[in-house]
């Protein structure tokens, strides 16, 4: 920066009670060249500077973003007063396993930071960390590509053939793009545990055993508390929301207006997963427990040796997969007989996710491991033959994309290529909606579009719109301003 001049520091805060935001602002001006920095309260945040031509420029530029920032809600703050927002971590510890032989590894991906948060889709598989990234990998192990997003990655989810990682930063990003942005927002006294997604609504668990639901326009449309705390579970369909907490499973309607059922599982839920019928719970009690979506009545139990962390099913719940705090990984039949346990050669599973007889786990020490689950490889497996496991590198030059945090983030053009799509802010209500202008949408639906880069009047060239269930429009490819 440079020396000798008058530096002047602004510092903003926008924290609402019960609200969404947790947040501040802050802008140094020294001498031509402004920094802000911005972000959660309590975190580092992130910085951009920008060069002006003069000071007086430099000062006329500070002076309009601290009047937008205010007029937004913003105040003069002292930094370090108010609390951060708070996240919680689960607490795992990681025995060896017990099992004799190990799983049948085809390949293992190590993050570089303890990760939860998995995908599988018929493209690609996904992971997130603790240190804020995400990458993508093929199923053979390469990998593709890197989001490197601003705070640590609490889970993925995905919405037909979108995908959202939701952080500690109490936001929700959308990654379908090779721009990701921020989708939600979730309340600063929420302290999320866990998300679900369906058709553009988000389900939040948390922390108290609080269920949040968010619609596609991050606006709140309801919250329970079940009986429990720590809800690690929530799963979504058109019936009913499952939320999973320390006193078991209880079914809400989708509109949050009444309790369909509640069911005690055996020891507290840690992990959830559903299937067209049924919803499964793995516990701190050693067994993953099988309900019926209709009734909450439970129909099997899985038993393991250790608290289980993880579980997945086949299609359908042919089979049923189960990670333990012990480093071991197991499979049963339908009816609650265990077919295999085996080791995982690394930690324990985390999360887990079963696709096309491989079954894909995050470990403690933050690897991706793809484990052969066919019949054929876990019977050489439980002899003792397994194959050498490929450890997957990262690639020096992979790309690496983190999201747009402001208007002049994003590609500006003078003209839409033929085949896109222009869309336009509007204000609607007091709010900053975006609508299609291009013919052939309905112009009255809003679009889903990240909130930092929306400004009264802009117009923004997308790849592609695909209207979604509830009245609105996701953006499917990039951004771009057109001038």
């Amino acid at each position: 920066m440079p020396t000798g001049s008058t530096v002047s520091t602004t510092y903003l805060e926008l924290s609402q009670e019960g609200g969404g935001a947790h947040k501040f602002y802050e802008i140094v001006v020294d001498g031509v060249v402004v920094t802000v920095r911005y972000g959660r309260i309590g975190a580092a945040g992130q910085t951009q500077a920008t060069t002006f031509a003069t000071p007086e420029k430099a000062r006329a530029a500070a002076a309009k973003k601290v009047g937008e920032k205010v007029r937004k809600g913003y105040a003069p703050a002292v930094r370090g007063q108010r609390a951060p927002r708070s996240v919680t971590r689960r607490q795992v510890t990681s025995a060896p396993s017990t099992a004799r032989a190990v799983a049948p590894v085809l390949w293992r991906f190590g993050t570089g930071s303890a990760a939860f948060g998995i995908h599988v889709d018929d493209e690609r598989c996904w992971v997130g960390n603790e240190a804020g990234d995400v990458y993508t990998l093929d199923h053979d192990g390469g990998v593709l590509a890197r989001f490197s997003l601003p705070d640590g990655v609490k889970c993925l989810v995905a919405d037909d053939f979108w995908i959202y990682a939701g952080c500690d930063d109490g936001k929700v990003y959308d990654l379908s793009s090779k721009l990701p942005f921020a989708a939600y927002d979730i309340a600063a006294d929420v302290d999320i545990f866990w998300l679900d997604i369906h058709e553009g609504i988000l389900n939040v668990s948390d922390r108290d055993g609080r269920l949040t639901v968010i619609d596609h326009e991050d606006e709140h449309q309801w919250a329970r508390r079940s009986q429990g705390e720590h809800a690690w579970m929530i799963r979504v369909d058109d019936r009913a929301v499952y939320h999973g907490h320390y006193r078991g499973v209880t079914a809400y309607a989708p509109d949050g207006n009444s309790e369909l059922w509640h069911t005690p599982t055996r020891g507290g839920v840690l992990f959830g997963w559903q299937e067209e019928k049924a919803v499964y719970a793995g516990t701190t009690q050693r067994v993953v427990q099988r309900l019926s979506k209709a009734t909450g009545a439970i129909e099997a139990t899985y038993t393991c040796d250790s608290a289980v962390y993880s579980c997945a099913t086949s299609p359908g719940g042919r089979f049923v997969f189960a990670g333990d705090a012990a480093s071991s990984v197991y499979c049963f039949d339908l009816d609650g007989t265990r077919l295999w346990k085996l080791g995982t050669g690394g930690g324990s599973a985390l999360s887990m996710q079963y696709r096309d007889e491989r079954l894909y786990l995050v470990t403690t020490d933050g690897s991706l491991v793809c484990v052969d689950a066919s019949e054929a490889a876990i019977s050489a497996a439980q002899q003792g033959t397994v194959p050498v496991a490929r450890d997957v590198k990262l690639a020096a030059a992979l790309p690496a994309y983190a999201p747009a945090t402001a208007a002049g983030a994003v590609t500006t053009i003078t003209q839409a290529p033929a085949g896109t799509i222009i869309v336009e802010c509007v204000q609607d209500g007091g709010r900053l909606r975006v609508h299609v202008v291009s013919e052939g949408y309905n112009p009255t639906w809003n679009v889903q579009f990240p909130r930092t880069i929306r400004e009264p009047g802009a117009r923004y060239v997308v790849d592609a719109l695909h209207a979604a269930a509830g009245g609105f429009y996701r953006v499917r490819g990039d951004i771009q301003r057109l001038l």
